[in-house]
C-alpha cells in the first residue's frame, strides 16, 4: 500500500491507496425484539468482524469523475461503494475523483455485510485519499445514510447492535475461529421478514445480550459495568464494554452450547432446503451451526483444545480431516457453494484511518 494501515495521520491528499481490505462480518446471535411504526423490526445483535474480505484499489482521479472498475463478477452499475464516494465527495466539497477497483471475495446475498464494509472501506480510504482527514464522527452520519450495517464498519469495532442495527455499543470478544459456509442459494431480505414463520424473541438481552456465566439459566441475560449508559452520535453508547478473560471464554462457551439464536434462521429454512442442508453439513463436524444476518450462510464456532505438549491451540474432531487452501478456502463443498476457516478479528484493519 501507498501508505499505513495502522496510523491516521495524513497531512494531504494521496496518489493512491491499494490492497484495502473490507472484513465481512458475522452475527453470533441476531433476535427480532420489535417492530417500528415504519415497518422497520427491531434487532439485538452481536456483530463481530472476521478476516474474509474483499479488496478494493483506488487511485485520485483529479477532475472530480468517480469510475469503478469490477475486478469479477459485475456489480449494480450504482452500488453502495459508488455511493459511498458520492456522497463523500458532495458532502466534503472536494474536486477530487477516484478510480475505485474491487475484488469481490466475499459471497453475495451471503448476510454477511459485503456490501456495506466495501462502502465503509470506501469511506474510510477516501478519507484518506482526498485528504479530509475527518473524524469518525463526521463520517457515521453519512455511513447511516447507506444503510443500516454501514456504521458498523466505520466504527470499526466488535460490537452490541440494537434498533435497526445502528445503536452500537462496542464490545470485546476473545479471538473465535470460525467455519464459515454459503450455499448456493440466496435469499431476499425482504422474504425473510415477511415470512409468517418470522418469530418475535420473548426476551430482550440486557446490554450485551450473553447469558450469564455464574449459572443463572440460559434465557437470563448478563448484565456487564458499561461505563455510561448515555448515547453519543448516532445512538453509539459511549465507552465499551469489557469483562475479564474467564468470564468472555465462558460466554463464548454458552454460545456454542447454544444459547441464542437467529430469529431469521427459520423462515430462511423455509425458503430453502439448501440452508437447512448447510447448517446439518456444519453441525455434523462441529457440534454446533448458526445461520448469520438475513442471508444464506451459516457458520459453526470450532472448540480448540490445548495441546499439552505443544502448549499450543489445536483443533479437535471432524475438522482435521477437512481439505483448505492456504488462503482458509474449504476444497470438498457440494456445487455451487463456498466457504473458509476465519478467525474473528479484534478490530477493523482500518480502525486508525479516521480519529476518535
Amino acid at each position: 500500500m501507498s501508505t499505513s494501515m495502522t496510523s491516521s495521520s495524513n497531512p494531504g491528499p494521496l496518489k493512491a491507496l491499494y490492497d484495502v481490505p473490507a472484513p465481512a462480518k458475522l452475527n453470533l446471535f441476531l433476535h427480532v425484539v420489535g417492530k417500528r411504526p415504519d415497518g422497520y423490526h427491531l434487532l439485538q445483535s452481536l456483530f463481530i468482524l472476521i478476516d474474509w474480505a474483499d479488496t478494493l484499489h483506488f487511485e485520485r482521479r483529479e477532475d472530480g469523475a468517480l469510475h469503478r472498475h469490477d475486478r469479477g463478477d459485475a456489480l449494480p452499475p450504482d452500488d453502495l461503494c459508488l455511493r459511498a464516494a458520492r456522497a463523500l465527495q458532495q458532502a466534503s466539497g472536494t474536486a477530487f475523483g477516484v478510480d475505485l477497483h474491487i475484488e469481490k471475495r466475499l459471497p453475495s446475498g451471503a448476510g454477511m455485510g459485503g456490501g456495506s464494509s466495501d462502502a465503509a472501506s470506501t469511506l474510510l480510504a477516501l478519507n484518506r485519499l482526498w485528504g479530509l482527514n475527518w473524524s469518525r464522527e463526521r463520517l457515521l452520519p453519512i455511513a447511516l445514510k447507506l444503510g443500516a450495517d454501514v456504521p458498523f464498519f466505520v466504527g470499526g469495532r466488535n460490537a452490541f447492535v440494537e434498533g435497526i442495527g445502528e445503536i452500537l455499543t462496542p464490545i470485546e470478544v476473545p479471538e473465535l475461529r470460525l467455519a464459515v459456509v454459503k450455499p448456493a442459494v440466496s435469499i431476499g431480505t425482504k422474504e425473510i421478514f415477511s415470512s409468517p414463520l418470522l418469530q418475535r424473541s420473548e426476551s430482550v438481552a440486557i446490554v450485551a445480550g450473553f447469558p450469564a456465566a455464574n449459572g443463572r439459566r440460559s434465557e437470563d441475560s448478563l448484565e456487564t459495568d458499561s461505563p455510561s449508559n448515555e448515547t453519543g452520535s448516532l445512538g453509539e453508547r459511549k465507552g465499551s464494554m469489557s469483562s475479564d478473560r474467564q468470564t468472555q471464554e465462558i460466554l463464548v462457551q454458552q454460545l456454542y452450547d447454544g444459547w441464542g439464536r437467529n430469529d431469521l434462521q427459520a423462515p430462511a429454512e423455509a425458503a430453502s432446503r439448501e440452508v437447512s442442508t448447510a447448517l446439518e453439513w456444519l453441525q455434523t463436524r462441529y457440534e454446533n451451526s448458526r445461520m448469520t444476518g438475513s442471508g444464506s450462510a451459516v457458520f459453526g464456532i470450532v472448540r480448540p483444545s490445548l495441546n499439552a505438549a505443544q502448549k499450543t491451540d489445536t483443533v479437535t474432531g471432524p475438522e482435521s480431516n477437512l481439505k483448505a487452501t492456504p488462503e482458509g478456502e474449504f476444497q470438498e463443498l457440494p456445487d455451487g457453494w463456498v466457504g473458509r476457516m476465519c478467525r474473528s478479528l479484534t478490530v477493523h484493519p482500518l480502525r486508525g484511518w479516521a480519529e476518535d
